[in-house]
């Protein structure tokens, strides 16, 4: 029943993200890089982002005013799926090169995922957060949009992982005699779920960063 479930879930996601990379590509975006969030959302969202997508992400040159007009939490929302999106983006890649490799840390598979992903997550994460920031602002240079990026996202990002490795840590000691392997549906069907679960921890954080000035609401 959980396998059918997982299919469930994993189909409603990559037909969410196909439906956005569709529309993305005759309405792209203004800020490049989300033209890569959206998509990413779509997997671990599903109808929620297709939902949020269209009412406050899909925004053509024309509709200022909408933009302009939508509420401090839609802004904050969207902010968070930016960030959200190279953490999950990271940690999706992490878990094949710790699942290929085999390797273990402290005689731990899990915290060799903790480990490979944290660090792939906060890499893409701050990826992401240079190109929403650097084409904004180009004569400052490269270095100091790196820097902006930099606290502009690690605040969110180990918000992001919070939410993320506590559910991998139930979903390894508590709910399963034998925890799911990358090989089945079943275990990235709860990826879906910690990826939102790490979207829900670092709504707070995106929302403080926000207000305190060091991340601007897209």
């Amino acid at each position: 029943m959980l396998t059918t479930v997982s299919w469930l879930f994993l189909g409603m996601g990559l037909l969410s993200s196909l439906i956005i990379i569709v529309d993305v590509y005759k309405n792209p975006q203004k800020m490049k890089i989300m033209n890569v969030v959206w998509p990413i959302n779509g997997w671990f969202f599903g109808p929620i982002a297709l939902w949020t997508y269209f009412r406050w992400g899909r925004v053509k040159a024309k509709n200022l005013e909408k933009e302009d007009n939508r509420g401090s939490a839609a802004k904050v929302f969207v902010s968070t799926s930016h960030c959200s999106a190279g953490c999950s983006f990271g940690d999706a890649i992490g878990v094949p090169i710790v699942a290929m490799t085999g390797i273990m840390i402290a005689g731990s598979t899990l915290f060799a995922h903790y480990t490979v992903e944290f660090i792939l997550a906060y890499l893409f994460g701050i990826i992401f957060q240079f190109y929403a920031i650097y084409p904004m602002n180009k004569e400052d240079g490269k270095l100091q949009a790196l820097k902006q990026a930099v606290k502009a996202d690690s605040l969110s990002l180990l918000a992001f992982e919070i939410g993320m490795f506590g559910w991998m840590a139930i979903v390894e000691y508590v709910l399963f005699t034998e925890p799911p392997k990358p090989t089945e549906p079943t275990y990235w069907f709860m990826m879906q779920i910690a990826m939102i679960l790490g979207f829900l921890t670092s709504y707070p954080a995106n929302k403080l960063l926000i207000k305190k000035g060091l991340k601007e609401a897209m």
